[in-house]
């Protein structure tokens, strides 16, 4: 049985949507090692975000310092080895952090990457990765971040939004624009005619984008939402549609109908996005997906709307 002595390490350093998809694993680490002092190490932009996780003791942020810079290299070293963590789990599976364990972590034990194990998904190897530590995986598989949803009520009155209103998120990072597919003004446009509000929420450097989206672009007091207010807005949706992206990642994890639209760059399956109500639409070239053809996959999931037209 778990004891109080046990210090646990998780390691995720990121990205946005990977953690969010980490959830559950990390919720059944927190399961099996109930009475147990649980840190995470994370990189710096996710710290705020995951002060709020509840599976989770405490946060140490590693900003993965480049090999020349020794003198960070020894004083996250030095942390680490003085929290005396009784075991690591190694969610990033990284060259980084084997190589923490060689540096750092010699004598405790370790629970990581399996040697040529090539999972279909993340989700799938992380499930593999605790069944072999004799971890049960309830949760790994069923990821649930309500805990990041804001009430959002004030900020959706406050900009005239009514219900139902559909998300669109149709930005992506800035290094993958073959990843956003490029008709979300005319899909907007059309979910409109049918009698349903538009809403988008821009990351900063999105916003120009969103605003040729017909509908509400929602940017908050701080000129673009943070993502607990992000989450707020994608929870109380009644359909999302998105690219590959974190945002997308967190309207799955959220538990809400939706569909996210996937060209070449990699699978659905490899993803692991789609669960519940939540679905994809593959193609080989995103700019040959026609809007009518995603039109009618989100009517498709929706009630016929009182107010279509």
């Amino acid at each position: 049985m778990p004891h109080r002595s046990e210090k646990i390490l998780i390691i995720k350093h990121g990205a946005f949507g990977d953690i969010v998809q980490a959830d559950g694993v990390i919720r059944d680490i927190r399961a099996h090692h109930l009475q147990a002092e649980i840190t995470l190490l994370t990189t710096p932009p996710y710290r705020k975000l995951l002060n709020r996780c509840p599976h989770i003791d405490h946060i140490i942020t590693d900003a993965r310092p480049p090999f020349w810079r020794v003198r960070d290299w020894l004083t996250l070293g030095s942390k680490l080895r003085s929290e005396r963590f009784t075991h690591v789990y190694d969610l990033q599976k990284s060259d980084r952090s084997n190589l923490y364990r060689k540096l750092f972590f010699r004598s405790t034990k370790w629970n990581g990457r399996k040697p040529g194990y090539q999972p279909p998904s993340a989700i799938a190897g992380y499930i593999t990765q605790l069944t072999d530590a004799g971890i049960l995986t309830t949760h790994s598989d069923k990821p649930d971040v309500s805990w990041m949803a804001d009430d959002v009520s004030t900020l959706l009155a406050a900009e005239g939004v009514r219900q139902p209103y559909i998300a669109l998120i149709p930005g992506c990072s800035a290094k993958h624009p073959q990843k956003r597919w490029p008709y979300y003004a005319k899909l907007a446009q059309a979910l409109i005619k049918h009698g349903y509000d538009v809403v988008t929420a821009p990351g900063p450097d999105e916003i120009e984008l969103c605003k040729t989206i017909p509908g509400h672009t929602l940017l908050g007091p701080s000129g673009f939402l943070n993502w607990f207010e992000l989450a707020g807005v994608l929870k109380e949706a009644c359909f999302v549609v998105g690219n590959d992206t974190g945002p997308s990642h967190v309207a799955s994890c959220l538990d809400k109908p939706g569909l996210t639209l996937f060209g070449p760059h990699t699978s659905a399956a490899r993803t692991g996005i789609c669960r519940g109500e939540f679905e994809a639409i593959e193609v080989l070239n995103l700019a040959a997906l026609d809007v009518q053809t995603v039109l009618e996959a989100v009517l498709s999931k929706l009630p016929v709307h009182e107010n279509s037209v």
